[in-house]
């Protein structure tokens, strides 16, 4: 089993340089490092142990075309009108992008890691983006690039979606997340500072 054996930043490092990637060099991560990423996923905290976490991977170029534009005709044609929690001006600019033919959904990244579970509750739901934060800040750790792709959670989730990811018809995407070598620098975004309500 390979694992990460050179950690080239700290753990504070990498949650402070980590950054969401939107623009890949369009090659596969290896699979040696894919592994690696996922043994830090499952290193995650998890409710009583359960550790209910299933992987899926998808480095074929063609599957993750299927899969971007199910994703994109998917979430036109049934989340359009829903309003998402960021800016008016932004949810436009992505909707925009969504009807662009030549848009890819997971921005040209060679691999795409889904993380998975067989039954869902909202123990569960939080032991995934555990295991995703885990394995995202593996990444940056290693001077790869990741985003959440929450757009695409509809479409992995249809019949031809599990068909696509081979997974079974009982198990159910949680988590997408791209990986791969960033095409360039993305900008650090400012945080707020913590707004703590009590403190006793």
């Amino acid at each position: 089993m390979t694992r990460i054996l050179e950690r080239p930043l700290s753990a504070l490092d990498a949650i402070y340089t980590r950054r969401s990637v939107r623009d890949y060099q369009p090659i596969a991560v290896e699979k040696s490092t894919v592994r690696g990423l996922l043994d830090a996923a499952v290193q995650a905290p998890t409710g009583i142990h359960a550790q209910p976490w299933l992987f899926a991977i998808v480095q074929d170029a063609a599957i993750l075309r299927r899969l971007s534009d199910r994703a994109k005709a998917i979430w036109t044609r049934e989340h359009a009108s829903e309003p998402l929690p960021i800016a008016e001006g932004l949810q436009s600019a992505f909707l925009s992008r969504l009807n662009d033919p030549a848009f890819n959904i997971f921005y040209n990244a060679g691999t795409l890691i889904v993380i998975c579970a067989r039954e869902t509750n909202r123990f569960v739901t939080a032991d995934c983006w555990l295991a995703a934060e885990n394995l995202m800040l593996a990444a940056s750790a290693l001077g790869l690039g990741t985003c959440c792709i929450g757009a695409a959670t509809p479409a992995l989730n249809t019949p031809e979606g599990k068909y696509e990811l081979r997974i079974r018809s009982d198990v159910t995407a949680v988590v997408p997340i791209i990986v791969g070598a960033p095409a360039g620098t993305a900008a650090p975004i400012a945080r707020h500072e913590p707004l703590i309500v009590s403190w006793q």
